[in-house]
């Protein structure tokens, strides 16, 4: 038998010693309390493969854990994450949002989810590229300005999320993304999408709300079930035939 502890919320300024035992625990989630030090002794739980541990006051961060495989770091407000999370050489879930990063070091090659939320990046951090295992990757509410071309290197990727950064271009490699699945990019100051976002042949939902499109992209876009133009510069009935019904421009 295995057990996930939730004890979000509750007010704790530590981690209760009465779980010092459980070697069946398996999620441990402490978010949202006055925590400010982890016990050594999470160390000793052999099962724990999930630590939730967002919303506290911590002064240092669970790093010494190498069996996780899932870890959540957000509301921290961490300005740097040290280089030991590269360590975690089993994690597959990271979520570092809502913070203050402006820089991310090498990040464990297992991770699959990638959560990078409201923080101050400027721009997609090179660590994300040495990720070939990543399956979503969440950047919103940043400051970046433009993707970088390696981005479409990333063939696993079935998720993105980059609302709200400012971006105004993207670049043609993007068509490389051949398993995405969800491109999210409202809130930006595109003009124009690359040709290749058309022919991604797993693509079934594509956000460009409000930016500055102009007209409706061009493209077979094979899988496509929901393009969203909302909140954009496109004349009323820009999206006409077969393309009505999966266009929402108004």
């Amino acid at each position: 038998m295995t057990a996930e502890l939730y004890l979000d919320g509750r007010g704790l300024t530590a981690v209760p010693e009465e779980l010092r035992g459980r070697a069946d625990l398996v999620h441990l989630d402490v978010r949202d309390n006055a925590i400010t030090e982890l016990p050594g002794w999470l160390a000793e739980l052999r099962s724990l493969r999930s630590l939730s541990v967002g919303g506290n006051p911590l002064r240092t961060l669970p790093l010494d854990l190498p069996r996780l495989e899932h870890l959540y770091l957000h509301e921290l407000e961490l300005s740097e994450l040290p280089s030991a999370i590269a360590g975690l050489t089993r994690l597959r879930t990271l979520d570092l949002a809502h913070n203050r990063l402006s820089a991310i070091p090498p990040l464990p090659p297992s991770l699959e989810v990638l959560y990078l939320a409201d923080n101050r990046l400027e721009a997609l951090p090179e660590a994300v590229r040495d990720l070939p295992a990543l399956r979503y990757l969440g950047a919103t509410h940043n400051r970046i300005a433009t993707l970088p071309d390696w981005l479409g290197d990333l063939h696993t990727l079935v998720e993105a999320r980059l609302s709200f950064n400012g971006l105004a271009a993207l670049p043609e490699r993007l068509g490389g993304l051949v398993e995405l699945r969800e491109l999210d990019l409202r809130g930006n100051a595109l003009t124009s999408v690359p040709e290749a976002l058309a022919t991604l042949p797993r693509l079934r939902l594509l956000d460009l709300r409000a930016n500055r499109l102009t007209e409706v992209p061009a493209g077979p876009f094979p899988a496509l079930q929901k393009l969203d133009l909302r909140w954009n510069r496109i004349p009323l009935g820009a999206a006409v035939g077969a393309e009505r019904d999966r266009v929402v421009w108004r």
